[in-house]
């Protein structure tokens, strides 16, 4: 019991430590699917960590590698690095595909191979892959009766992903990463030498008013995919999606300008938001 405790903090206090948005969503949860959300934020989080080592001289590749195998060990014999068995763990309890594990690692290997898309069309598959995946994952956990919160959970993992896509704009393009659609530049006639160097002109707020569009586009595809039998149980889902969008709201607040202001969401808002979503939650469910 002590062991399976000991994994479980180390999950969560990777998720709290990290400032991620998730952690505030994750408070209002009973505990075995708080502990299940910790072990998968965990998971995404060290897998996205590997990848990222090709900055500091590494060898992200075969790091994944090693990551993988140690995955399929687990799912095979139940034997793992910690992270890895809480994340088996909560697959296992809360009937989760391996593949969409598997997937997530697809997802993260491809900023390995690839640094541009020429098309949103291409961009897709990617966002789909780190990001509607884990919602994916996250509704397993969370509960549902109908079918369409699958449709909920991949159109709102695309908002999410377009919108730290739109916040980290200058912090991809110092890795050498534009996500940003290469013919949408060359339509806005913004280049990419702009963007890598970090040139903040109309062109470039012209081309993030139409990035936001298009988040905001999911962001209501979203919610007209959420089916009223299951609001309840996706409380944490909304207000992951209620700070998000918050964030969009900030990123257009302040201009697009992405390069000079730090754009974020401080913790009393958070807490604020997330606390407003569940006192509303709690008035409906009463008699």
């Amino acid at each position: 019991m002590n062991q399976v405790n000991d994994l479980q903090t180390n999950s969560r206090t990777i998720t709290r430590q990290s400032g991620s948005n998730f952690y505030y969503a994750f408070l209002f949860l009973p505990k075995p699917k708080r502990e299940a959300l910790y072990a998968v934020y965990a998971f995404c989080r060290l897998s996205d960590d590997l990848v990222d080592d090709s900055q500091a001289g590494g060898d992200p590749a075969a790091a994944l590698t090693r990551w993988r195998k140690a995955l399929d060990t687990y799912f095979q014999d139940g034997v793992g690095p910690p992270v890895i068995t809480t994340v088996g763990q909560a697959a296992r309890r809360f009937h989760i595909p391996k593949v969409y594990f598997e997937e997530l690692l697809n997802g993260m290997e491809m900023d390995l191979t690839r640094a541009r898309y020429a098309t949103f069309e291409e961009l897709y598959p990617y966002c789909y892959r780190v990001a509607s995946i884990v919602g994916l994952i996250c509704i397993e956990i969370f509960g549902y009766t109908n079918p369409q919160t699958k449709i909920y959970a991949e159109q709102l993992g695309i908002a999410f992903q377009l919108t730290n896509i739109l916040r980290d704009v200058g912090v991809d393009a110092q890795r050498g990463r534009i996500y940003l659609p290469q013919d949408e530049l060359k339509r806005f006639g913004y280049s990419e030498e702009e963007l890598l160097a970090g040139r903040y002109n109309r062109a470039f707020m012209e081309l993030m008013q139409f990035q936001c569009a298009r988040a905001r586009d999911f962001f209501r595809a979203a919610s007209a995919a959420l089916s009223a039998e299951d609001e309840r149980s996706l409380l944490a889902a909304e207000i992951m999606r209620a700070i998000y969008y918050r964030l969009l709201l900030r990123i257009e607040a302040q201009q697009y300008d992405v390069f000079h202001k730090n754009i974020t969401i401080g913790k009393p808002r958070k807490l604020l938001l997330a606390g407003g979503l569940w006192l509303r939650s709690a008035l409906r469910s009463r008699p």
